[in-house]
Order: C-alpha cells, then structure tokens, then sequence
C-alpha cells in the first residue's frame, strides 16, 4: 500500500461492515513503524505517454480528492487517513484508492484521475470544487460521492456525503416544537451558508407549525453578531433562537440572548468550547451521532498520532460504502450507482444513512443538549429509517 499523493490499498469485503466500523470498535491493532527507514528506491524512467499506477485489471480504481497542501490540507489529511484506516480495517484486496491534491486545482486533479483510469471519485471537500470535478468526471461517466454539505451541487452522477444544515434545522426545529416551543427568530451569516440557513429554517417551521418572527445577519464580526440578536429580541418576543453559524459565532451571540432558549446547527458537533461556555448552557442542536466516533478517534491517535477533523469520518464511511458496492462491481466497468440509492440504507461511523432521489445523504440524527462542560443527548438518533 502506498500512502500520501500516491495512496493505495486494496480490500475485498464479505460484508459491508462486519470487518469494518465493528473492527474499528472493537480495537484496532497498532501499526508497527520500521526499525529503520527503507533504502531509497532505484530510478525508473517512464516514457511520458505510460500510465505510472499499476496495471491490476482485478481491483476497482478509486481516485480520493482532498487537499493535500493549502490551508485545508489538515481535513484532507485526515479524510485520507481515515479511508486508509477502512481498507486496513476491511483487510481489502479488490479496491485501489489513489490520492490526488484538489490544492493544485480540483479540475486539474479530476482530470488526473480520469485519465489514469479511476471510474469512481470520492471527493471533493468544497462546493465550488465539486462544479469543476462534475465538469471533468460528468463526460468521463464517472460519478462523484463527494464531502461537500451543500445540497445544491447534489446531480444524478453527484452524490452529497456531507452533512447538510436543512437537515439538522429540521430535527433541532422539530425536537423545539415537540418541547412546546411555538416561535423561533434566527441569526444568519451574509453569504451562501447563511441562506441555506434561513431557507431550511422556514421549511421546517411551516412543516411544523411555528412562528418565525425575524430572522437578522451579520458579517461574522462581534459587534455585529451581538447587534443581529438585538434586532431579533426587538422585533418581538421569541421562544427561541436559532444561530445558523459555528460555535465561536455561538458563543459571541449568547450574552445577548440570555433566558431565551438556544438553538444551533450542525456546525456545532465536535466544538468543546460550546460546552465549556456558562452562557450555552441549555442549549439544543442536531448533529449526527458521535457514538462511536470516540473509539475512531482513539484508533486514529494511535495510528498517526493526532487527533482527526471531525470529517475524517466521512472518509471512511465513504471507503464502506465503496466496498459495500463493489461487491457486485465488475472492476474495468462503470460504478454501478443505481446501488447507492437502496431505502434501506448504509451503516457508518456517523450512524445510518441513505441517499435520496436528488443525490444528497438523509442522514438520521440526534439533539444534544449542551451541559455542565459536556453534552447530554436529548434526543437519540434513529437506528434505521422508515420505509
């Protein structure tokens, strides 16, 4: 197995998850490191027109795309370490993952990988990153399950892994109105993430039946987070709010908003900070289960030695649900997606999943209540979907 921007592995899986999270939770054995580091190796002149990967026809090839370098370089390592933590968890052998730097331009990278044969892509981390693969991997007829959380890049051929905020808007709205809670008013960043935000907060109320009574922006700066909530509480009384932002933007909002109940996104998963914070105390989110991300992140630290970006996941769910299909998967033809849309779903380290007709992961999802420097689960995820 090669590991960095030249990263492969093969696996093959008798079931989807029986060597795989269930592995993972039942301890992981620790890589041994060599002794002493390898001899060199000898120069091997390739002609500019021969493919450098190794000719296996037997193995699928997967090309990973995640920044390797730049300032996302730390999610991308981390994803790609953790699809190396499911291969060797799976003890694959029929599945070969390469690495390509989405830093060096996404669209340069996808076409990289098409033309060294890949006919899956997992990948990319960014919207706008996913628009310039589509463009290269879409003629190729090679789908892409990509980390992204925006719903809107979502296509028959793209499928959204990530975690999207409509859908943790709606489990948090609905455990609020479920607790009596009648009216919600909102704070929303300028941009993109913001209007998701806003437009998923005015579904999911008038699904259930609550009042929005404002919703008010901000630059993300604390003079104009503090004033957003203001304009809120003054527009009205309100029986929550949300804050449709991270946790350091949480916690800029929550003085001003003291004795109104607080609601967050799933931006909020994984930010002790939060917990820590008197002036969250009592407040709601939804987020998918962390469960069993304890025990990847302890194997994790032991295998690289650090702790992973919250997103590692994603990346060994992904390498499940690869292998998941592969197994009806003639390798040397196209990916079957037809498969990634099965009711019943897939099972990962971030809980139970499936893919709706327009390409983005239902996800099932808990509501955690933040505590005394932790987080209590208010209301557990589901196991499994409705028909």
């Amino acid at each position: 197995m090669m590991i960095g921007s030249g990263r492969t592995a093969g696996g093959n899986l008798r079931r989807w998850i029986m060597c795989g999270a269930l592995a993972l939770l039942a301890g992981c054995a620790v890589i041994p490191k060599p002794a002493a580091p390898p001899p060199p190796p000898k120069p091997v002149e390739v002609t500019p027109d021969a493919n450098v990967l190794p000719t296996d026809a037997d193995r699928h090839r997967v090309a990973l795309l995640v920044p390797m370098s730049g300032p996302n370089a730390p999610v991308g390592m981390a994803i790609a370490n953790a699809t190396t933590m499911a291969l060797l968890d799976t003890n694959a052998q029929n599945v070969r993952i390469t690495t390509y730097d989405t830093a060096l331009g996404a669209g340069l990278a996808a076409n990289k990988a098409i033309l060294d044969g890949n006919r899956l892509i997992l990948g990319p981390l960014l919207a706008d990153e996913v628009v310039a693969v589509a463009s290269v991997a879409r003629p190729a007829k090679v789908p892409m399950i990509t980390y992204s959380n925006d719903a809107t890049v979502a296509d028959r051929d793209v499928f959204v892994l990530g975690q999207v905020p409509a859908q943790a808007i709606a489990r948090v709205i609905g455990f609020a109105q479920d607790k009596g809670l009648k009216s919600v008013g909102a704070i929303i960043p300028t941009g993109a993430y913001g209007q998701r935000v806003s437009s998923a907060l005015m579904v999911a109320a008038r699904s259930r039946g609550l009042t929005v009574t404002a919703i008010e922006s901000y630059d993300r700066s604390n003079t104009s987070v503090s004033s957003a909530v203001r304009r809120v509480l003054a527009k009205g009384p309100v029986d929550a709010l949300l804050i449709g932002d991270s946790g350091r933007i949480a916690l800029m909002a929550a003085p001003a908003a003291s004795g109104t109940q607080l609601l967050g996104t799933e931006l909020w998963n994984g930010d002790a900070s939060i917990a820590k914070s008197p002036s969250m105390r009592g407040a709601w989110f939804a987020a998918v289960s962390d469960k069993r991300f304890g025990q990847f992140e302890q194997s994790y630290r032991t295998r690289f030695g650090a702790s992973p970006s919250r997103l590692a996941t994603l990346g060994y769910d992904s390498v499940l649900l690869t292998l998941n299909v592969a197994r009806g998967w003639k390798p040397g033809t196209l990916f079957p997606t037809a498969k990634l849309y099965t009711r019943d779903g897939f099972i990962g380290l971030d809980g139970v999943f499936r893919f709706e007709a327009n390409g983005v992961a239902e996800r099932a999802m808990e509501v955690r209540e933040v505590g005394a420097g932790t987080f209590v689960t208010a209301s557990p995820a589901p196991a499994k979907f409705n028909p």
